[in-house]
């Protein structure tokens, strides 16, 4: 009921009477009122004027649902959007409601998370601080094999979305890290659930650093915020749709194929390309100079003997960031 008032402030010129409310929503006028203080308590900023009635001055920054669609012109991604105050996991999350039939598209965001996670079970900072947690549902008809570069082109969207959004020189790294200069920015997790022939769902999870002003001793050395690049802070619901937009038009892409001129953008947007690179793998480190991608997603490098390898997977560590 709450989301529907907000649309109804949001699409009226002036004030709007509670009794006006009242009968579009066909609930009391005492319904309306405690509906709007439960609004005000979430942050909005109401004015309530006797004889006028309510009229919606300025919206908090949190994530907002409606806000978030009426800013997609997606096909795909978005079809459903919830919006959350605290989460353990937005990849949780959609887990659960994947095992319980959830649509394609299906997208959850949450303003914190208090059991975030990034690749290799590591945790990933994410109060409610700033950013921007969400994931979202894919249940592709392909092989698991065929999906091994859904991370690649989750990364390019949203590096992609990022520079559209902000101006700012946003760069990829390898497999699933967004950075700008040397220091972290995003991190992007997927997580397939899959028989041996078909793939069930695909969950993408995305954290990005927005208004967060500071981070914890431990990471504040390589990690960076929108906020402390630009020096100012952003619509998180504006720039949300504006990825999820852009992740509609890549992913789509290579749910068929992603062009070669799509791969060829990738490396020039990409820091590993040209540096020398170590990749952990079972125990044993590889060392050589990353020279290229695959249309798969694949790292290729060069070792000191000539050999080229691709890589697939594996810690990754590129001289001179983080």
């Amino acid at each position: 009921m709450k989301t529907r008032i907000l649309s109804i402030l949001r699409n009226t010129d002036g004030h709007i009477s509670g009794e006006k409310l009242s009968d579009e929503l066909g609930i009391t006028r005492s319904a309306v009122w405690k509906h709007i203080n439960s609004l005000k308590e979430d942050g909005y900023e109401i004015d309530s004027v006797r004889n006028k009635g309510y009229r919606l001055i300025k919206s908090p920054d949190i994530p907002d649902s409606s806000i978030i669609k009426a800013g997609l012109e997606t096909e795909l991604i978005g079809s459903t959007v919830i919006a959350m105050k605290t989460v353990d996991s937005t990849n949780e999350e959609v887990k659960r409601l994947a095992a319980e039939g959830a649509r394609e598209g299906l997208t959850v965001v949450s303003a914190e998370q208090t059991a975030g996670k990034g690749r290799f079970s590591r945790s990933w900072s994410s109060g409610n601080d700033g950013g921007i947690y969400f994931s979202f549902l894919l249940r592709p008809e392909l092989p698991p094999a065929d999906i091994a570069s859904i991370t690649l082109a989750a990364g390019y969207a949203v590096c992609l979305a990022i520079r559209e959004f902000t101006g700012l020189d946003a760069r990829i790294k390898w497999p699933n890290d967004i950075i700008i200069g040397r220091r972290k920015l995003c991190g992007i997790l997927t997580e397939m659930t899959a028989q041996s022939d078909r793939i069930d769902h695909v969950i993408v999870g995305i954290g990005i650093n927005v208004n967060n002003h500071s981070f914890p001793e431990e990471i504040s050395g390589k990690a960076t915020s929108l906020y402390l690049e630009a020096g100012k802070e952003f619509d998180r619901n504006a720039l949300l749709s504006c990825v999820l937009n852009m992740l509609d038009k890549v992913i789509t892409r290579f749910l068929i194929s992603l062009s070669i001129d799509d791969i060829e953008h990738f490396k020039s947007l990409c820091v590993t390309m040209g540096k020398t690179v170590k990749i952990s793998r079972a125990g044993k480190e590889i060392s050589g100079e990353a020279c290229s991608i695959t249309a798969a997603g694949e790292l290729i490098i060069r070792t000191e003997d000539n050999t080229e390898l691709v890589i697939n997977s594996g810690e990754v560590t590129v001289q001179g960031i983080y």
